[in-house]
């Protein structure tokens, strides 16, 4: 296939760049600025809705992974309304360019993420479940209604709600285990909170299955089939580790230091199943911690 990638920058992205090629995909990014001789990219600027029409021409598929890092500051009101306009206004300036072409791609997978949910305790959650409540919850619903352009021009569209990525280097996993590799690690709250996770591999390898499956539609969850209380993750990864992880972490300190980010983040539980990936098949290579750790992780 001929596809076009925005956030190859990015953890998944990058990787997902080099998995396309390595299985003879043509990838052409998506980006704000070229670095360097970079011959295989169209420019964009989503702040300024300025995207050239002409050049989204010919792809068979587009995946759109970019957005503002939701943890990278603290949440001020003009951080929050980063967060939602990076998702939700490029989103929809990219479904309605593609939507305006005499030949649109046939698929549009486009990101979205498991905290569509909201915080919902020990409930079972899959592709049928209601939207929650709070921030995250909102910026995810308004980001998949961003892709009607698309769908409504007959646009395959696939809305990947993803977990926690586990990968050996960036992302989540290094700030979550720093305590724990320390000494210093234990349950954050009150530990009884549900994480959902996935691998960098299995990420990208949902996303390539979901690529070749055009009886896929709608929201995907992209997440292990076992999710872990932090209490149960913390000490399954200070037993790999051969660290103690005895010093708890109450959720007002983490309040204090993050606000409502440590809410929305850390405290929130989200129990969530891939219903959508277990029904068409896909072979998870790391369906619980005790595959994933040793892939991610070294003692």
């Amino acid at each position: 296939m001929r596809v076009l990638l925005s956030g190859a920058r990015g953890l998944i992205g990058s990787a997902l760049a080099a998995h396309l090629q390595n299985e003879s995909h043509e990838v052409v990014r998506l980006v704000r600025t070229k670095k360097g001789n970079d011959l295989v990219s169209i420019l964009w600027n989503p702040e300024g809705g300025a995207i050239d029409k002409t050049s989204l021409a010919g792809f068979d598929a587009v995946i759109h992974l970019a957005g503002e890092n939701i943890a990278a500051r603290r949440w001020s009101p003009e951080q929050k309304a980063r967060i939602r306009d990076s998702r939700v206004n490029n989103t929809r300036l990219l479904s309605r360019t593609l939507a305006q072409l005499e030949n649109p791609p046939r698929t549009l997978i486009c990101a979205s993420a498991i905290g569509f949910y909201g915080d919902r305790g020990n409930e079972i959650l899959t592709e049928t479940s209601p939207p929650g409540d709070g921030f995250l919850a909102e910026v995810c619903r308004e980001w998949e209604e961003a892709t009607a352009p698309a769908a409504d021009k007959g646009i395959r569209v696939v809305n990947l709600r993803t977990g926690v990525v586990f990968a050996s280097e960036g992302g989540a996993l290094e700030k979550m285990i720093k305590p724990i590799r320390l000494g210093l690690g234990g349950k954050l709250g009150s530990g009884r909170q549900y994480l959902s996770w996935i691998t960098l591999e299995d990420e990208i390898g949902a996303i390539d299955h979901l690529l070749s499956r055009e009886q896929i539609t709608g929201p995907v969850n992209l997440v292990s089939p076992q999710p872990v209380t932090n209490a149960e993750f913390t000490r399954k990864v200070a037993a790999f580790l051969n660290r103690r992880a005895f010093i708890p972490l109450p959720a007002f300190i983490l309040r204090l230091a993050a606000g409502e980010m440590a809410d929305a983040l850390v405290l929130a539980s989200e129990r969530v199943q891939p219903a959508v990936l277990l029904s068409t098949d896909y072979q998870f290579k790391h369906p619980d911690l005790e595959t994933a750790l040793p892939a991610v992780l070294t003692p």
